[in-house]
Parts: structure tokens; C-alpha cells; sequence
């Protein structure tokens, strides 16, 4: 009699090195991006003409509410970046499909007025 041969089902085959090597690169790719701390993406603070390096900025914390304008005609989304103490208003634009920005505030800005108001 031959000895037959035994297949190895692929469910036991051991990974390739490529695999290996492209998760190794996704992982430190996802590391770099966790570590990050800054942001240079923007140059300009709203309403300050001086361009802000990225060591200005650091990672936002945002937390968003759901709401209504005054007429209660529309939502509006209220996005609070508490790192950075900024705040925007946005709504749907049903006839454009997207969202359109109503405002943005500075709240450090607002911290350095006039108390006695």
C-alpha cells in the first residue's frame, strides 16, 4: 500500500510573513496617530490674524448636543471642543446635502471680557 498523503487544511496553515508584516505596519501606523498630540492641519485662529504653530493647538475633546434655532424651523448640532474651549453651530442643508456652518465662538475669548457686563 502507499502512504497517502496528508493535506493540511488551510484554516491551520500558518499566516504568511507579508500578512505579518502589513499588520507590524498597520500597528505602528495606528500607534503614531494615537501619540500625537498636536494638530498642524489649521495655520489661522478665527478672528486672531497671527498663523498658530502646532504646538498651539492640542487634540480636541468634543462633545456634541442636538438642538433648535430660535424659530424651531431647523436642528442644529452644537459641537463643543473643551480642549480647546471652541464651540460651532451646524445644520443639515437638505438642498445641498450637507452640513452648513451657523457659527463658531471662542470661549477664551469670552473669558477675557469685561466681567462688569
Amino acid at each position: 500500500m502507499h502512504a497517502a498523503k496528508m493535506r493540511v487544511p488551510k484554516s491551520t496553515r500558518r499566516p504568511s510573513r507579508g500578512l505579518i508584516a502589513l499588520n507590524l505596519a498597520l500597528l505602528a501606523g495606528l500607534a503614531a496617530v494615537s501619540l500625537t498630540t498636536s494638530v498642524s492641519a489649521q495655520g489661522f485662529r478665527s478672528g486672531n490674524d497671527r498663523a498658530t504653530s502646532s504646538a498651539d493647538r492640542v487634540r480636541g475633546e468634543y462633545a456634541v448636543v442636538a438642538g433648535e434655532t430660535l424659530g424651531g424651523v431647523s436642528s442644529v448640532i452644537y459641537v463643543l471642543d473643551s480642549a480647546n474651549r471652541e464651540l460651532i453651530a451646524i445644520k443639515w442643508d437638505d438642498g445641498a446635502k450637507a452640513l452648513e456652518g451657523i457659527g463658531y465662538r471662542d470661549m477664551n475669548v469670552d473669558t477675557m471680557g469685561d466681567p462688569d457686563r
